[in-house]
């Protein structure tokens, strides 16, 4: 019986590595094309996503307005210089004269200067508050579509329980049993009934993108799951997020103002729209003026966020970019 040449073994052993290694540098290709090729579509979508912002009207005046009251809540001097608690009392109540274009409040301050100081404190909590909601909604969700099986489900059965309980319930519910009540509990108590929005939303996207090609290539590069989740997954889930807390920020500044008007709110002497609103309910006939300024703010500034997040979503969705 013939034995096979040393030469011929080697000869054969050689060609089946090399086939081995082409195909191990042809796969190492594609799953890098497949990972550069999810950073461009990313890329892509935020390019085309800002020209269409800036072609749409709507954008552009709910941006305009935004900038106006951010600069309103940074900087209230560009505004008035006057100080929001020198009070008289002998002008309590009085309507809009010259020098005091909008009034004088209850105790007699001069009621533009109030206004527009109160724009600080309803920006920061809706701000506060968003960012709070975000930070546990994007943990939660991310970790419950990502992993799935049972930290899914018993994730999501807690956001469940949360979401039985309406916001505003909920926050006058926590609120009602705190000695204190100001920025700062206000919004921690927006923040614990008002994150299960976002996990869903998130959950629901990494769901959908984390069987992508560019994330299966970077699984199979050898990269960790805190690098897929940062660099690959949630930077590609983050569109529907985006336009919902934009919209959130004017919902929870609705929030606050409810809750104060409520009397579970911020307390005096924080400076609020709320509190202005609640302070007017009993003016209402002698005194519309300290109802109906505050409100055409706070209803401007709600305004300004639906705007922006309805046109953040037109210009994200590629069905409706077509």
């Amino acid at each position: 019986m013939n034995e096979p040449r040393p030469e011929s073994v080697r000869e054969e052993r050689d060609a089946h590595h090399e086939t081995f290694s082409d195909r191990v540098d042809d796969r190492a290709d594609e799953i890098a094309s497949a990972a550069v090729a999810g950073d461009i579509e990313q890329v892509s979508l935020w390019r085309d996503a800002w020209k269409g912002l800036l072609r749409n009207p709507f954008f552009l005046v709910g941006a305009l307005l935004f900038v106006v009251f951010a600069v309103m809540a940074l900087a209230p001097q560009v505004f008035t210089s006057v100080d929001p608690r020198a009070c008289s009392l002998g002008r309590s109540g009085e309507g809009p004269q010259p020098g005091a274009p909008f009034g004088y409040d209850v105790q007699g301050c001069d009621y533009y200067s109030n206004v527009v100081h109160g724009a600080r404190i309803s920006l920061a909590i809706g701000f506060l508050a968003v960012l709070g909601t975000l930070a546990i909604g994007v943990v939660v969700g991310a970790l419950a579509g990502y992993y799935g099986g049972w930290l899914d489900s018993l994730l999501a059965r807690i956001t469940d329980i949360f979401y039985g309980l309406p916001l505003i319930l909920g926050a006058i519910i926590l609120l009602s049993v705190l000695p204190e009540r100001g920025v700062l509990e206000v919004s921690l108590a927006l923040i614990a009934f008002g994150w299960m929005t976002a996990m869903r939303l998130v959950r629901s996207n990494v769901i959908g993108v984390k069987e992508a090609d560019y994330v299966q290539a970077a699984r199979a590069l050898g990269a960790r799951t805190g690098r897929i989740l940062t660099k690959h997954i949630l930077p590609n889930a983050v569109a529907p997020v985006l336009v919902y807390s934009t919209i959130a920020v004017g919902t929870i500044i609705a929030s606050e103002a409810t809750l104060t008007f409520l009397g579970v709110g911020l307390q005096l002497p924080e400076i609020s729209w709320g509190l202005q609103i609640n302070a007017a309910q009993n003016r209402l006939r002698d005194a519309p003026h300290l109802i109906l300024f505050p409100s055409l703010f706070l209803s401007l500034t709600v305004l300004s966020f639906i705007l922006m997040g309805d046109a953040l979503r037109d210009a994200l969705d590629p069905k409706l970019r077509r």
